[in-house]
Parts: structure tokens; C-alpha cells; sequence
């Protein structure tokens, strides 16, 4: 039975970039990013890469589908698991699809028909059954989906534009921020208000500090960083997410032991993980 007041995160894919599955990645999980998380009886997606075919397995096992699906951004690793998650092709599931990043020059209905449209993909938008919507904001707006659900949103620095999000729920929040590359020694103000004494912050750690002068443009952030930024602003759990492909499971136990030195608490993401503020 669902407590009106529950409200937690689960990862379903916490890799960047692709899929990576195989032997040297078993523990921490190889899908693309997707987290669910449960405000009460309300379900939130966030980004609908390669994991979101288990969760809407899982999702649609419990009967009909209601959910909201915000994306961080619409790069190819944060929705393509959306044409192979199973309640789009159910009739009575309402899905609401959420995007802060691409007004005006397109929107989130035309970039996903686009990617679902023959030769790419053989089932076309319009034959979707499940009765869907789609909602474009500009990244900043505060979000009501549901009453009782707040979600503020921020820009994030990544090519294309991205959104950053926080859920506040019962007088608890959650952050997820991804898909972001930061100033090196110059905090990201936008970053810092949006995660502000929150509980729960899940940042993008693509990179180590080391690694990050070989990749400068390519819009992603380190461990270190999404550390520092959680201490400047009083979160409670930082989580590192959005792995490189490249880091096998014995380099994530490695900065798994370096996060936690440098922030106690902290926690790398894994495919399965549930987190409750």
C-alpha cells in the first residue's frame, strides 16, 4: 500500500553517452539514465535512456500507467529507451513528456516523432495508443504536474541546451542535475541555487578532475566538482551519476572510495539503488 507522504528515487540507468553493458560493468550497470521517482502515489520519470525499458516493464506489471517524464535534455543516451517503453503502446496509460531546452526553435512532440519515424524506427508517433502529451517550458519556470509535486528547473551548460531538476514533496527534495559542464574554479550559479540545502543531489560525475582538460566542450562535469558544488551549498547526499562508459566497475569502486573521503555520505550510483530523503 502507497503512503500518501513516501517519496523516494530509484535508478534504472546511470551511464552517459551509450550502453555499455558486459562483464566489467555488471555491478554498477551499463543502461543509459533513467530514474523514478515516487512523490505519494504520483510516479516521475527523469530522462528515458536504455533503463527505461525495464521500468516501464515494471511500471505496466502494476496495472495502468500515469506518469510525468521530464527530460534533462533530448540527446540520443537520455531518450532512447522511449520507443521501446512499454506503456506508450498501451491504451489508458496518460503520459505527460516535459522538455525546458528547445523553445523556439522546436519542440519535444517533434523530436521525438523524428526519431520515431521510418527509417530510423518502424512504429510512428501518431500510432501510439497511449494518450500522451507533450509540454514545453523554458528552464527556469517552476513546475506543478501534480498537487502537492513541485519542480523547479535551471539551465544547465551543455551544447543544445539541457534542465536541471529539484522535486519537493512533502517538505523533502530531491535534484537532479546532469548533463553539465562547469567553469573550472568558478561555482555554477544556476547549479548552486537550484540544489540549495536540498537532500538529495544526483550530479553528473562524467569525468574525474583529471580527466576533464582532455574533454572540455563536450558538456559534462566530475565527481570533484558535483562535490564541491553539494558542500558550497549544504546538501545533504550528494550522488555521482551519469558514468563514462569507459570506467569499469573496479574504476567506480575506485571513486567510490574517493568521494566518500572527500564528502562522508556521498554515494555513486548503480542501476537498482533506492534512495529516500
Amino acid at each position: 500500500m502507497t503512503e500518501p507522504d513516501e517519496f523516494w528515487v530509484r535508478f534504472w540507468g546511470v551511464r552517459g553517452s551509450i550502453a555499455c553493458p558486459g562483464g566489467d560493468t555488471l555491478r554498477y550497470g551499463g543502461n543509459t539514465a533513467c530514474l523514478e521517482v515516487r512523490c505519494g502515489g504520483q510516479v516521475l520519470i527523469f530522462d528515458c535512456g536504455t533503463g527505461a525499458r525495464e521500468l516501464g516493464k515494471q511500471l505496466q506489471a502494476q496495472g495502468p500507467v500515469d506518469a510525468d517524464i521530464f527530460l534533462s535534455h533530448t540527446h540520443f543516451d537520455h531518450i532512447s529507451g522511449l520507443p521501446f517503453f512499454e506503456p506508450v503502446f498501451k491504451p489508458g496509460n496518460g503520459l505527460r513528456l516535459w522538455a525546458g531546452h528547445l523553445k523556439p526553435e522546436n519542440s519535444v512532440r517533434e523530436v521525438i516523432r523524428s526519431m520515431m519515424t521510418a527509417p530510423l524506427f518502424p512504429v510512428p508517433l501518431k500510432l501510439l495508443p497511449a494518450d500522451i502529451t507533450y509540454n514545453d517550458f523554458e528552464a527556469g519556470a517552476t513546475l506543478t504536474p501534480k498537487p502537492g509535486v513541485a519542480v523547479g528547473t535551471a539551465p544547465l551548460n551543455h551544447p543544445g541546451g539541457a534542465t536541471g531538476y529539484r522535486v519537493e514533496f512533502a517538505g523533502r527534495s530531491i535534484c537532479y542535475v546532469t548533463d553539465t559542464e562547469h567553469v573550472v574554479g568558478t561555482p555554477d550559479r544556476n547549479v548552486l541555487e537550484l540544489i540549495e540545502g536540498a537532500d538529495i543531489v544526483i550530479y553528473d560525475a562524467t569525468y574525474t578532475d583529471e580527466e576533464f582538460t582532455k574533454f572540455k566542450g563536450r558538456g559534462h562535469s566530475t565527481w570533484q566538482e558535483g562535490a564541491r558544488l553539494c558542500e558550497a551549498a549544504g546538501v545533504k547526499t550528494y550522488v555521482a551519476f551519469h558514468h563514462e562508459p569507459d570506467h569499469d566497475d573496479a574504476f567506480m569502486d575506485r571513486i567510490a572510495d574517493e568521494v566518500a573521503g572527500m564528502r562522508p555520505g556521498a554515494i555513486v550510483a548503480r542501476e537498482g539503488l533506492v534512495l529516500r530523503p
